[in-house]
């Protein structure tokens, strides 16, 4: 099958004859198949697909298909789809069916996408490897004995390995992005309120997006176009108005770009990622764009106020799937307590329960203040800092994560896991827009993406910004 790097690549063959919509979804199917060991997929929607790509096929030939007519994606199993499964990848939802469809998805499958499955992901999107999936672990096609980033590993992993054009994730601290690096794909994070969260499961609701894979800036912009809005089913939905992000992709503007000193001094950042980021600030310069170190003393504050409020909103989202209200009920359960305790413990996997604790523990009586109240401070001061600096620059650059792709259980300790986002939880601190995209190559062969942070409901100049950088500095496979 030919690899194609755009939507409208596709189109054009579509509209050519060249390929078809039943055609190409058939072809995806049989590299899912082959490519079973990577685990990417939970469910695959075979007969629908098809049956939905012959429809599209129909509409073509009549001039009616919608936008998207040709695009073929997988969705994160942690956004509803009404008549599939949903599960967050955790057996406390095992054989759950979902009632509805999420806004965002339902506004692509109005402009005839095709979801050809379900992808899998870190349970309850908690993670950044992919290991915490309670249906295994998922393996990153560049090298299946690494892992391919997460929680959104199985979306990575399906469009880098050809088992779909695109898909959809979720990013609460990173999850779309540093897979995105580790994966070698374009990755975006909206601002926090672009698209609507209505049909997404919530892990922590002042966090939470849905994000987007790619290939290409083109197609994240049409992607990001169709699924934001206002949505009266989500109060968060911002009702800012959408401009057409593929208007802004022919600019070539000379940017102010900030980068942090901490950031680049820091020492968890792998030299070889270091030094690629110094390339591409200097070269900026070369180009005519102003590129300026600036200070960021709060870099070091990033990561633990991201995990103590999330882990304190995980608690009280996730205290609803007791077996009673919601989830598997125990059969080892004989009173209430067993029923609640018995559910969870084995409802829920160990990472999930670690951050359920910990959020427990950090909202209990006499602990709320010295841990939710300081966090909820910080991030304020966090958010007045970083707004600070967007006021005089139009985009912040960091790496989107401090190294490559690592190993299957290189690192079980979860607090060195935890400090894998510390380039990436900014964005979602303050609900910025952030990009990973895929413009550096390691010695070990792995790739590694650039982060691009900018002001809120800025996505436009983000993805030109993106667009023009990425014709210069993108390192191809």
């Amino acid at each position: 099958m030919k690899t194609y790097q755009a939507l409208s690549e596709i189109q054009y063959d579509l509209q050519s004859g060249t390929i078809t919509c039943a055609g190409l979804v058939r072809s995806y199917l049989d590299e899912i198949v082959k490519k079973q060991n990577l685990n990417a997929f939970l469910e695959v929607y075979e007969r629908e697909a098809i049956a939905n790509a012959q429809l599209i096929d129909q509409k073509i030939k009549e001039c009616r298909a919608g936008k998207l007519a040709g695009l073929v994606i997988g969705v994160k199993d942690v956004i509803a789809h009404k008549g599939h499964k949903l599960s967050a990848a955790s057996k406390i939802l095992e054989g759950f069916e979902s009632l509805f469809t999420s806004s965002a998805l339902q506004r692509l499958l109005d402009e005839d996408v095709i979801v050809i499955g379900r992808l899998n992901c870190d349970e309850f999107a908690m993670g950044s490897s992919n290991e915490h999936s309670a249906y295994g672990v998922v393996r990153n096609p560049l090298d299946p004995s690494r892992v391919p980033g997460g929680s959104s590993g199985g979306s990575a992993v399906a469009v880098k390995a050809g088992l779909c054009h695109a898909s959809l994730g979720s990013d609460t601290g990173g999850s779309v992005r540093q897979p995105a690096s580790f994966c070698d794909l374009i990755g975006l994070k909206p601002s926090y309120g672009r698209i609507s969260r209505y049909g997404l499961v919530a892990y922590a609701s002042s966090f939470d997006q849905i994000g987007i894979f790619t290939h290409s800036i083109e197609d994240a912009a049409i992607l990001l176009e169709l699924m934001s809005g206002a949505d009266g089913m989500d109060s968060t939905a911002s009702s800012e108005p959408v401009p057409h992000y593929g208007k802004f992709l022919a600019r070539s503007e000379k940017s102010r770009v900030a980068y942090f000193k901490e950031c680049i001094h820091h020492k968890s950042i792998d030299h070889e990622i270091r030094k690629r980021l110094e390339e591409i600030c200097a070269q900026l310069k070369d180009q005519g764009h102003i590129v300026e170190e600036v200070e960021f003393p709060l870099l070091d504050f990033l990561v633990p106020a991201y995990y103590i409020l999330t882990a304190a909103e995980a608690s009280s989202n996730l205290s609803r799937y007791s077996g009673i209200h919601y989830g598997v009920r125990s059969k080892n359960s004989h009173d209430l307590l067993s029923t609640y305790s018995a559910s969870r413990t084995e409802g829920f996997g160990k990472e999930v329960q670690r951050r359920i604790l910990l959020g427990t523990f950090i909202l209990s009586e006499g602990y709320y203040d010295a841990y939710y109240g300081k966090a909820q401070k910080m991030r304020r001061l966090i958010r007045d800092q970083a707004f600070d600096i967007l006021d005089d620059y139009d985009f912040i650059l960091m790496p989107s994560s401090p190294n490559t792709a690592f190993r299957f259980n290189e690192k079980s300790d979860p607090v060195t896991m935890y400090l894998e986002d510390i380039f990436t939880v900014l964005a979602n601190l303050c609900g910025l827009p952030a990009i990973s995209l895929p413009l550096g190559r390691h010695s070990n062969g792995m790739p590694f993406g650039i982060q691009l942070i900018s002001g809120r409901f800025q996505e436009g100049r983000l993805l030109a910004f993106s667009n023009q950088i990425c014709k210069k500095f993108r390192v191809l496979a």
